[in-house]
């Protein structure tokens, strides 16, 4: 029961993976691909060799709720995982995320270039930490 998150990005998307009971978050981490369909077939890759049956795809609404071009990706991307992973991921709302993955890790003491690298995973762990939540009843 383990559960993927994704926080898509141009250059650089954050997966984060729960437990395998699909109770808390566990492992963080980031792909540099640039090319969405090689995103998609590392993403399945990942989701197979994890034993993942939940994918959670950050859904990047503008503050309004209307969708905009990243959100218009975001669905292009699911598309491809789906038809990859023979998963179909479920779309979150991840407004702030990154904001408040910049806030978290700026309050950690990182800054610089490490910062960047760990940005999307970060963002990537909100997603699946809300949806987690959700799903117990905590939110």
């Amino acid at each position: 029961m383990r559960i993927m998150a994704i926080d898509y990005g141009d250059r650089h998307t954050g997966i984060a993976l729960s437990d395998l009971t699909g109770t808390i978050a566990g492992e963080a981490f980031v792909i540099d691909d640039w090319n969405s369909e090689r995103l998609a077939d590392r993403i399945a890759a990942e989701a197979k060799e994890r034993g993942v049956s939940t994918i959670v795809l950050g859904y990047p609404l503008n503050m309004d709720g209307s969708a905009g071009p990243r959100a218009e990706k975001s669905l292009e991307l699911r598309e491809l995982i789906k038809e990859r992973a023979g998963l179909e991921p479920v779309m979150w709302d991840e407004r702030r995320t990154t904001v408040d993955a910049h806030r978290i890790i700026s309050e950690n003491g990182r800054h610089g270039k490490r910062r960047k690298q760990i940005v999307d995973a970060v963002a990537a762990t909100l997603i699946l930490e809300g949806y987690l939540n959700k799903n117990q009843g905590i939110m």
